[in-house]
């Protein structure tokens, strides 16, 4: 498996779209802490980000792909 070739399927897709959604609100009306405020907006980030590119790079260092196969 290739970095950057798809490799997170649909709903897996859509689940890191929802939990990163989740977490930067959660960030944005101050429901967590300063200091673990920028944890939780990094991972809300980085779900989001992956969920709409649907690519995981920790997913191909590891071989894994949750794409249905055709």
């Amino acid at each position: 498996m290739n970095i950057g070739e798809k490799n997170v399927g649909t709903i897996d897709r859509a689940l890191r779209i929802i939990v990163g959604i989740a977490f930067l609100a959660g960030v944005w009306m101050n429901m967590v802490a300063a200091p673990l405020s920028y944890l939780v907006a990094l991972v809300g980030i980085i779900a989001l980000v992956t969920g709409a590119i649907g690519t995981c790079p920790a997913y191909s260092l590891m071989g894994i792909s949750t794409v249905g196969t055709k």
